[in-house]
């Protein structure tokens, strides 16, 4: 009888699979699920088992608030050749009263995103938008008793940072719109929506993992002045540091961030006391006495949400300039990589801290201060236009980002045909990344512009020396305009794979033997479906007769154009 019972569901299993088109049924088992992954020194995202590269845009901020808005746009968006998009979720629309959902929209925009083949990652947009407040329902908002909002004093309003120049004096304290995230009662409220969120994407999305990642907020911190100074602020601000930030400070004392490590140690390196007898009496104390503030809140609420769902998510800062004076303090508690480690401590529940990088001069920096410590990379705002494409090829190639997001990419009547022509790239180059994130064998080359000096780098058993194209190797043409940037793979002992534009790219040997390096072979060609497909073989001039690879000038021209991407693949031999 048992073997019997055995046969007959090993025979429905099968039949359900034949009906099914020979496919597994999908499962809501945690692994299936989009998730984040190591692999050496890299992470991955993991999306239907295998490694995923979000080539991204945000959208603006309420497109995504009308599913008859968004209808001319999602073809705009595969003419971009984006695979993933970031939509706000406004937390108003879908509670617009206390405990009554509405997720008609959202359930628009996941079904339009789906039928055309992108991944979405929702941007919940509820306590805090950019500092301030505008995004919860009208229940939270008129209810300030229950709800109650931060407090400035001595700032200015509507400032964003705490260095702006005055523009209306504040007397006095005063409110802003702004939730405090000391309040338990504003953070119950939005965890409870943001669960309920969780809960509404499983049950639609849980088998065809359109949603594959969350960001929770946006661009948190406090506006017009450097912490909350309202009266329950203030109460915490002068009682003692909590005891699981001081153990967590202690337990990793040697790995903390130099700058904010530098802070402590200033102070004593106290294990107990208030926060300015621990931190010194400064700004940057209120900014780490915020960040913890913060980092707690949005904490529970990813905590509520990942008890309904567990996608990766994460929390995104917006941020100060790299070498434009003396360093800031760590203003009104966003999460800069100044305060990482306070956010680690206070919100162990989010997995990575996300810098919306505008500043071009900056962006190298903040894509290695976004790395430590083990930080994954995400850049889910970068500016559109000029130089997009070559910083999301030096992201995802030197620093193994999993996304890269240039803002308002639904603003622009015409595709960027530099970026367009990059993430069609990356789709190809995609498996083989993945292959070498991680491992040391794979990095990326950023050239602002024709001024910039080579940049050397070891790679493999040999050091790959990359500048810009100049004119003798361009037949006496211009060289492109900057900044550009190549992705560069030791796919072997001999081998490399290089992609990308503007650039030449020489080699040395770093290993014992023959002083001189040959190009073997060198073809430009394309990945189809992860295999390499050669197409011309490059020697003459589009090798400078052996001597580099040119990325890219198109043969039998004297034109270049970096928005005509190309990929190479080079064989290499030594000789005395």
């Amino acid at each position: 009888m048992k073997l019997r019972i055995l046969f007959c569901r090993t025979l429905i299993c099968t039949l359900a699979l034949v009906a099914s088109g020979c496919r597994s049924i999908p499962t809501n088992s945690g692994s299936d699920i989009p998730h984040l992954r190591k692999q050496g020194t890299a992470t991955q995202l993991i999306v239907d088992g295998k490694p995923f590269l979000a080539l991204a845009g945000e959208l603006n901020n309420n497109s995504a608030t009308s599913v008859e808005h968004m209808q001319p746009v999602w073809s705009k968006l595969v003419e971009r050749k984006v695979n993933t998009v970031l939509a706000g979720v406004s937390w108003a629309q879908m509670e617009p009263r206390e405990g009554k959902f509405d997720f008609t929209v959202l359930d628009g925009v996941i079904r339009d995103a789906r039928s055309h083949n992108l991944r979405l990652v929702p941007l919940w947009f509820a306590s805090w938008k950019n500092s301030l407040s505008s995004y919860p329902p009208d229940w939270v908002k008129k209810n300030f008793e229950r709800f109650p909002r931060a407090q400035i004093v001595g700032g200015t309003w509507p400032g964003t940072t705490i260095s702006e120049v005055p523009r209306t004096p504040v007397v006095g304290s005063m409110s802003i719109e702004l939730l405090s995230p000391l309040s338990d009662a504003n953070r119950d409220a939005d965890a409870r929506a943001f669960a309920a969120l969780m809960r509404h994407i499983k049950e639609v999305d849980g088998r065809e993992h359109t949603v594959v990642m969350i960001q929770v907020e946006n661009e948190v911190g406090m506006a017009g002045d450097s912490r909350d100074r309202s009266p329950l602020a203030n109460a915490a601000f002068e009682g003692p540091v909590p005891k699981e930030l001081m153990d967590y400070l202690q337990a990793h004392k040697d790995g903390l961030i130099p700058e904010f490590r530098q802070v402590w140690e200033a102070a004593g390196f106290k294990t107990s006391g208030t926060w300015e007898e621990v931190f010194g009496q400064s700004r940057v104390t209120d900014g780490i006495f915020m960040a913890w503030n913060y980092a707690r809140y949005i904490g529970r609420v990813v905590e509520a949400g990942k008890a309904e769902y567990p996608l990766p998510m994460l929390v995104n800062a917006a941020l100060y300039g790299i070498g434009r004076g003396p360093q800031p303090p760590p203003s009104g508690g966003r999460p800069w990589d100044l305060v990482m480690d306070v956010w680690k401590a206070g919100g162990p529940q989010i997995d990575m801290l996300s810098p919306d990088i505008y500043g071009e001069s900056d962006y190298p920096g903040f894509c290695a201060k976004y790395t430590r410590p083990g930080n994954p990379l995400f850049i889910p705002e970068t500016r559109s236009g000029p130089g997009a494409a070559a910083r999301a090829l030096y992201a995802f190639g030197r620093h193994d980002a999993i996304g890269v997001s240039p803002m308002g990419i639904d603003r622009y009547p015409q595709p960027d045909a530099d970026l367009t022509g990059t993430y069609d790239l990356l789709a190809q180059l995609a498996p083989l990344m993945a292959e070498h994130q991680g491992k040391g064998t794979m990095s990326a080359v950023l050239l602002r512009s024709p001024d910039d000096p080579p940049q050397r780098i070891q790679l493999g058993n040999y050091t790959l020396e990359v500048a810009f194209l100049n004119p003798q190797k361009t037949l006496g043409q211009p060289p492109p305009p900057g900044p550009v940037a190549a992705i560069l793979i030791a796919a072997g002992p001999e081998e490399y794979f290089a992609a990308g534009s503007g650039v030449t790219i020489a080699f040395s040997p770093n290993t014992p033997g023959p002083p001189h390096v040959g190009l073997a072979t060198v073809e430009e060609g394309t990945f189809i479906n992860g295999r390499w497909v050669p197409g011309r073989v490059m020697a003459g001039d589009d090798d400078d007769e052996g001597q580099y690879v040119l990325l890219n000038r198109p043969s039998g021209c004297c034109s270049l154009s970096t928005s005509t991407k190309t990929i190479q693949h080079i064989t290499l031999y030594r000789y005395q």
